[in-house]
């Protein structure tokens, strides 16, 4: 045993109805990697949150360094050596790379002017020291998620950081940055003796980085294993309370026509700047196109396009052999298109609707009287149909959807579109936020459309749900394809050459005849 660093002692977290944390213990060693694994609603986040301040217990005690905590803040955590590295990062996009790091604890000249000399020189010499290679000088935004990422570990070892807690760190990193990141994690550990705790849900890398895992289900502690001591299914299991299985679906059959086709497609980002350059593709019925790229990479904008939520600048979008060409989204969807969309509560649900509001949208014409009354039992019984279907677990039909959690949300949706038998389907980030025992329903929902003839475009940042689901697979960056392979024929360390750009094919531009 090492020397402990975090003992969490009989931790409850009590909220509103909901018993997040129950009669948690264990505890932390100095110099490992700790990872936390659970569905959500496992109560993981929440044990970080206390660590790090954000919450106080409502039972239980949280020992840090051997200094028991009564009262905890995030200001006392910083002091204690405690640093976290939120899934979202929290820069500011028009600063510096040095301006960032140094925020709040700028050096100053006589104590009032801000050195930016200085600053420039504390951050090389920080991120020489730790590995953490950046340009002080660079703006913010103009870098890659791989280098925000490493900004935002910078800052909190410049605050005197030796515990480092990390949310879903890989979330957006291609293959090759995940892996760089885990050498630079394994060299803080055993060469400067930080410890590391890892939140995430991609049980690879918990396998590939961590020394111990605690897996948490419905708030409580049900394993703490040595890393040696486990496997993915292993775990998978532990953390749903029955065994899930993620093998590989069979993908046979030729597709058919071609259901959705995109020529020479421009498409600009809110700042009026190309986000999609010049870009072909094809998708036919009865296969799936994944389009795999690093986030702000034009894919976001290409769905948006295609689904009538983004103006088209140049080229032509075709559905069903149609040009939709100043259509609106409900044109569109009449032509036999339904939509996952990337950011559920922005614009994939009414957060202020009830349950089945949500679900008869788009429907709602035909569960009406004279146009105009809403027929309320036959609403209540398609609603229940997909609320049973689709395993939604909410109070009642009447339930607001915005109290729903993220999961549940993503399946309405999900059972919603799905529920339209609509011959093309553009999905994205289908089970992000969705719990582990979930996933597997979903994609086997997917793969019964493609059986049924369906032409799925699908954009995920879960790679391993790409190979899992694709035919083909896309790579974009900087708004452009710069390659397309057949999901069989290539690995997810080749394919991040070509999601950063350091690869593309002769055929990048999508031709499916060159595949």
């Amino acid at each position: 045993m090492g020397e402990p660093v975090i003992q969490f002692s009989h931790i409850s977290m009590q909220f509103p109805g909901v018993l997040a944390n129950d009669d948690v213990s264990l505890t932390v060693e100095k110099g490992e990697i700790f990872a936390v694994v659970g569905e959500n609603g496992a109560g993981k986040s929440t044990l970080m949150n206390i660590l790090y301040g954000i919450y106080t217990p409502t039972g239980g005690k949280l020992t840090v360094k051997g200094k028991p905590l009564d009262r905890h803040s995030p200001k006392a955590a910083i002091a204690l050596g405690i640093g976290m590295v939120h899934q979202h990062f929290m820069l500011v996009p028009s600063f510096t790379v040095a301006q960032n790091i140094v925020l709040s604890r700028e050096p100053r000249k006589a104590g009032v002017l801000y050195d930016s000399k200085q600053a420039r020189l504390q951050v090389q010499a920080l991120s020489q020291e730790y590995g953490l290679q950046v340009n002080p000088d660079a703006v913010v935004r103009e870098i890659g998620v791989g280098l925000q990422q490493r900004v935002e570990i910078l800052k909190t070892l410049y605050r005197g950081a030796d515990i480092l807690i990390l949310d879903e760190p890989t979330a957006v990193l291609t293959p090759q940055e995940t892996s760089e990141l885990f050498a630079i994690l394994r060299r803080m550990v055993a060469e400067k003796g930080m410890t590391v705790l890892l939140i995430t849900h991609k049980l690879s890398e918990v396998i590939a980085v961590a020394d111990r895992v605690a897996v948490m289900r419905q708030g409580r502690l049900v394993s703490l294993e040595s890393i040696e001591n486990v496997t993915e299914r292993s775990l998978a299991a532990q953390m749903v309370g029955r065994s899930v299985l993620h093998d590989p679906f069979c993908k046979g059959g030729k597709p058919g026509e071609v259901l959705i086709q995109v020529d020479q497609l421009t498409v600009l980002d809110n700042r009026k700047l190309p986000a999609v350059r010049e870009l072909s593709m094809t998708v036919r019925a009865g296969e799936v196109v994944g389009i795999a790229a690093v986030e702000g990479n034009g894919q976001s904008e290409l769905l948006e396009a295609i689904t009538g939520m983004r103006p088209i600048s140049g080229g032509t979008v075709y559905i069903r052999g149609k040009s939709i060409q100043g259509m609106s989204p409900g044109q569109i969807r009449r032509l036999g298109l339904a939509h996952v969309p990337e950011d559920r509560l922005a614009t994939g649900v009414s957060t202020q609707a009830t349950v089945s509001e949500n679900l008869i949208m788009g429907k709602h014409w035909s569960l009406t009287k004279f146009g105009f009354h809403l027929r309320k039992s036959a609403i209540a019984r398609y609603a229940a149909k997909l609320v049973g279907r689709f395993d939604i677990r909410a109070a009642s039909l009447d339930t607001v959807t915005g109290t729903l959690s993220g999961g549940n949300v993503q399946k309405l949706v999900i059972a919603r579109e799905f529920s339209f038998d609509a011959p093309v389907l553009v999905i994205a980030q289908p089970t992000r936020g969705v719990d582990i025992g979930a996933i597997e329903f979903i994609h086997q929902h997917i793969m019964d459309k493609r059986a049924q003839g369906c032409a799925i475009l699908l954009c995920s940042a879960d790679l391993d749900e790409i190979f899992r689901l694709s035919d083909r697979i896309l790579t974009m960056y900087g708004g452009k394809i710069t390659g397309q392979f057949q999901a069989s024929q290539i690995t997810k360390e080749e394919l991040g050459y070509y999601m950063t750009g350091a690869r593309q094919k002769e055929d990048g531009h999508g031709s499916e005849e060159k595949a």
